[in-house]
């Protein structure tokens, strides 16, 4: 098992910032992605942004391009998504999450449906 804990979430105005965190711990040393997904409410929970643990390749929502920074610290087991230049519809929980062997091949689609294990979340509210 993984588990997964995510932090840095907050309220922050429009144009501000935000790094997020996620600690992995328990078999991560077996997760072959990890990816940020979102979900506003009554919206579809949608995949941000993924990196691979091994080469750090990284693959990203077009509507966070240029915007968000996913990275990773592996001596840290962790991993970070830096939101810069926040609007008010970047509003939503953001989750953590890491993809095993089964979704190795295709975790880079950031498809729910890939990762197998997943954070609580936490909430970023960004004010106009």
């Amino acid at each position: 098992q993984v588990q997964l804990v995510e932090s840095g979430g907050g309220s922050v105005q429009a144009g501000g910032s935000l790094r997020l965190s996620c600690a992995a711990s328990g078999y991560s040393y077996s997760t072959y992605c990890m990816g940020w997904f979102r979900q506003a409410p009554g919206k579809e929970r949608e995949g941000v942004a993924v990196i691979t643990t091994s080469g750090g390749s990284t693959y990203y929502a077009d509507s966070v391009k240029g915007r968000f920074t996913i990275s990773q610290d592996n001596a840290q087991n962790t991993v970070y998504l830096q939101l810069n230049s926040l609007k008010p519809e970047h509003t939503a929980m953001y989750y953590c999450a890491a993809a095993g062997v089964y979704g190795r091949g295709w975790c880079y689609t950031r498809s729910r449906a890939a990762f197998d294990y997943w954070g609580q979340g936490t909430q970023v509210t960004v004010s106009s």
